[in-house]
């Protein structure tokens, strides 16, 4: 369950909806990708369409075999209500150009919706995450991949990280506007209480939802004992004008290998919150170059748009 609890009866209807609607916000709806029907992995015929949409734009090709230059491969991780093309539409194209293999998943489907991800219980799509990862290992030949995700696609990897046996499998986590640390959605969330019902109706019918309210069960779990696992290098980018994982700073981790970005330091005239700065910002993908590859890293400014 949420954490939240039975509030007296008041005038409920209006805010349900607004608070139901800003929820759907979490981060951009899905519109034309093919995902799998449920939460289980996708059938062969839809990873087939899937793939080949992907691979006609130059990623999710399972022949591409790791450079010298960069030798692991990328696996971008969507957020929630997204799916592995939309999300990518430009992060894709511009890693492959820079010559990564890159692919990405679907994961978090639930029955009736088939081309929306990120609603499934979050461990549960871990659980998937971890079984794409190990597809790609084995298809490239590669000992570790680096995982790049946007919102619920930068917080969900950590679950495979810590519980999954995935830290061994993986050399770095960039995440673009993740929820680390749950989101208050601007304080809607805290007015949970006050409509009896609803809390419930978010967590039975789309739990991946649930899972991210700052102090859910979930979020608990996943915090307790630190926030990062040995061995993986960990890139947080954020934007102060971040409208749904809130407060930004919340997106942050604490411990070794960490390095916290805030994207309006890089670029003080970017505008970008928390949709634009994971689908479209080539100032924020030019950091995620810059994680994937640090020894190679050149600065990071407003003109990075053009590079």
């Amino acid at each position: 369950m949420l954490p939240w609890t039975r509030a007296p009866r008041a005038r409920r209807t209006p805010f349900a909806a607004l608070l139901l609607a800003a929820l759907a916000l979490v981060v951009p709806t899905a519109a034309t990708a093919t995902a799998a029907p449920t939460a289980s992995a996708p059938t062969s015929a839809q990873a087939s369409t899937s793939a080949q949409a992907a691979t006609s734009r130059g990623w999710n090709d399972f022949s591409c075999k790791p450079s010298t230059a960069h030798p692991r491969p990328v696996v971008l991780v969507h957020g929630t209500f997204a799916n592995s093309v939309d999300n990518w539409l430009v992060l894709a194209p511009y890693l492959v150009n820079r010559g990564y293999c890159v692919f990405s998943l679907d994961y978090g489907q639930l029955p009736g919706l088939p081309h929306i991800g990120g609603l499934g219980p979050i461990d549960a799509s871990a659980g998937q995450l971890a079984a794409y990862v190990d597809r790609v290992l084995a298809a490239t030949g590669a000992p570790e991949a680096d995982l790049v995700g946007h919102s619920q696609g930068g917080m969900m990897p950590h679950y495979y990280l810590k519980f999954l046996g995935g830290a061994a499998k993986v050399n770095a986590l960039v995440g673009i506007a993740p929820d680390n640390h749950g989101t208050t959605l601007l304080g809607l969330t805290g007015l949970l209480p006050y409509f009896p019902g609803l809390g419930h109706l978010i967590t039975e019918k789309t739990p991946g939802l649930a899972d991210q309210v700052a102090g859910s069960r979930f979020i608990t779990e996943l915090t307790a004992g630190g926030d990062t696992v040995p061995g993986v290098r960990y890139t947080v980018i954020a934007t102060r004008y971040d409208e749904v994982v809130t407060p930004y700073r919340t997106q942050y981790l604490d411990g070794p290998d960490v390095r916290n970005v805030l994207l309006q330091d890089l670029c003080p005239l970017s505008l970008s919150e928390h949709v634009a700065i994971g689908t479209i910002d080539r100032v924020a993908f030019h950091e995620v170059a810059n994680a994937l590859d640090p020894a190679h890293a050149t600065p990071t400014t407003c003109l990075s748009v053009i590079g």
